[in-house]
């Protein structure tokens, strides 16, 4: 009988540790305001910084623009760009095929402007968004090996896009995102962004280090990297 009740003491002392961490465990909506706030106080401390754009756009693997800006936040906290680098003339064919040439680039300059305001929309994740999500009940947490865990919200900014956090459970902070959306409607061509996130030296404040968009449908690729942060 002691040998039974000693057993079953031991069995108790092992899960008790289990059932108090599993306790302990944040809830979603802590997760959510804890993560609003790291993006926020990010957000105010990088008002105070300027910093280098670089913007690739490839398509089919070939590389059509290189576009660097100076960028920092002007006075109404909207992200104002002064263009560091010119782009070469283009070079124009002349008659019919001249013309049907000129309305391709067009229709693919459009897509392209259309493929980089995309990234703005999500990158960095809007706090007001994600608290919608939040009440809509439509994030779901998942935790990671590591001391890590990912937020998936649906229907984030249009119906059927995704996006995944996956954040630094110390600090709250997102390490990288991915996103699934397309550009005007949802039986269009998948859309995807690849973020990976960095954090400014001896600074609590995170930004988005660079920034991948992959629309196979139109073999076109997007890559931005921001760097050279310092204060204005």
């Amino acid at each position: 009988m002691k040998a039974s009740i000693r057993h079953f003491t031991q069995a108790v002392l092992l899960i008790l540790p289990v059932s108090f961490a599993l306790a302990q465990q944040p809830t979603t909506q802590e997760r959510v305001v804890a993560l609003k706030a790291s993006l926020a106080a990010s957000q105010a401390i990088l008002q105070q910084y300027e910093w280098v754009e670089t913007t690739v756009i490839s398509l089919k693997g070939e590389e059509k623009s290189r576009q660097m800006n100076k960028c920092y936040h002007g006075a109404d906290g909207k992200v104002q760009k002064v263009p560091l680098t010119t782009p070469p003339p283009e070079k124009k064919q002349r008659g019919l095929r001249g013309k049907i040439v000129e309305s391709k680039k067009e229709e693919m300059a459009d897509y392209m402007k259309e493929a980089v305001g995309l990234v703005k929309q999500y990158v960095p994740p809007q706090p007001v968004l994600i608290q919608k999500a939040k009440d809509a009940g439509k994030v779901a947490v998942s935790p990671l090996p590591g001391q890590s865990v990912r937020l998936t919200f649906t229907d984030f900014i249009k119906p059927g896009d995704s996006l995944a956090l996956t954040l630094d459970l110390a600090s709250n902070r997102p390490l990288e995102a991915k996103v699934s959306t397309y550009l005007d409607d949802s039986k269009d061509q998948p859309v995807t962004l690849d973020v990976k996130f960095s954090t400014l030296p001896n600074i609590n404040a995170t930004y988005a280090l660079t920034i991948a968009l992959d629309a196979q449908g139109k073999k076109l690729a997007v890559n931005v990297e921001n760097s050279g942060y310092r204060r204005q």
